[in-house]
């Protein structure tokens, strides 16, 4: 296991703390990096928001004017929802307080933490273990992943501040075919149904196997050395504004475990990559958006104020989902303020939209 000074890459683990400084100054004078061809995901737009209105906190000016919009609250959309959600097509709901258990003094407010790296290193290292040993059948390019989720995320304000909203029941059915595709799957939430076409760029073939589509064919081939593949990430990772770049790679880690099904050896991998990022705690007591009790690593990114937990089962060590959250007082919120919210309820692989695991399709297919 690595030490817990060490960084995302295996460049920083030479490095010491005046190199880091010197090297964070120098990154922040360089020029924002180009476009890829295909845009992140919606979410990132409303998360540099975010950044910004915490950036200003200490302040004494105003918080950055908000773009153009309608009077009505807008809402902070949830990473995995937008990654393949149509914004025209749904309204997404809110995030309900119900984190991490409160009532200890964790840096990110997440209640009782063990501190220093080792323990969540060890805990990580244990959760590597048990998805090593699961049983999953591969996917075939026809099939579809299905996820069925109980989400929310946080309300945005005009004036910059997030509130609660209500937690909402979320299914997916996500495209595992080769190639670009124009359909990259279904999503029934809040009562609607849409597909999920609105990341295919116009006059496209539509979108490959990656990152921003992770199929169980591309997740197969990531590297399952936990450094080779802490590399890659690192490199796939896109910091928003105001983000630490360990963060970045924490949480794309954390949107491939979501709505997916990969290889038991890439989820091992997954799990002791992120236990070399620095910064991962372990919490002994956290319950998730359904209200099951269980056990989260935790990482605070300090400079933009926030805190994403995930949370697995204490027995089998299952992951149950993430939680993202206000890691102190800020002009958009609360220390605790919930960001977004999910519980994986079900999780399961099908041959056809509509159709659930158990051989069922919905009332309207």
């Amino acid at each position: 296991m690595t030490a817990a000074g060490s960084g995302p890459v295996g460049a920083r683990h030479d490095e010491t703390g005046d190199d880091r400084r010197l090297t964070a100054d120098l990154a922040e004078m360089l020029p924002a990096p180009a476009e890829r061809d295909l845009p992140p995901a919606a979410h990132r737009y409303h998360k540099d928001r975010l950044m910004r209105f915490i950036d200003h906190d200490g302040d004494t000016g105003t918080a950055p004017a908000a773009d153009p919009a309608p009077a009505r609250t807008r809402r902070l959309p949830l990473r995995r929802s937008t990654l393949w959600l149509p914004a025209a097509a749904l309204a997404l709901a809110g995030a309900l307080t119900v984190g991490l258990v409160t009532g200890g003094n964790g840096d990110d407010g997440s209640g009782p933490a063990r501190a220093g790296h080792g323990a969540a290193g060890a805990l990580l290292d244990r959760i590597a273990n048990a998805a090593a040993e699961k049983d999953v059948a591969p996917v075939r390019d026809g099939q579809l992943v299905y996820v069925k989720s109980l989400t929310a995320g946080a309300e945005g304000r005009p004036d910059g501040t997030f509130e609660p909203g209500e937690l909402h029941e979320r299914e997916v059915w996500m495209s595992q075919r080769r190639g670009p595709v124009e359909k990259l799957g279904l999503i029934h939430e809040d009562g609607a149904w849409a597909p999920l076409t609105e990341m295919v760029p116009p006059g496209s073939p539509g979108v490959r196997e990656g990152v921003d589509r992770p199929t169980y064919r591309w997740l197969a081939t990531l590297p399952t050395d936990p450094d080779a593949l802490l590399r890659k990430l690192d490199g796939l990772a896109e910091p928003g504004e105001g983000q630490e770049r360990d963060q970045a790679v924490f949480e794309l880690i954390g949107r491939l475990l979501g709505e997916t099904v990969m290889p038991p050896e890439t989820a091992s991998a997954l799990y002791r990559a992120a236990a070399r990022i620095p910064g991962v705690t372990r919490t002994e007591d956290a319950v998730d958006a359904a209200g099951r009790h269980g056990i989260a690593v935790t990482r605070v990114d300090k400079k933009a104020a926030t805190a994403t937990s995930w949370i697995f089962d204490k027995r089998s060590l299952a992951y149950l989902g993430e939680l993202s959250r206000l890691s102190k007082d800020t002009k958009a919120g609360k220390k605790g303020t919930v960001l977004e919210e999910t519980a994986v309820l079900r999780r399961g692989v099908v041959d056809g939209y509509r159709q659930r695991p158990d051989g069922d399709r919905t009332r309207h297919g």
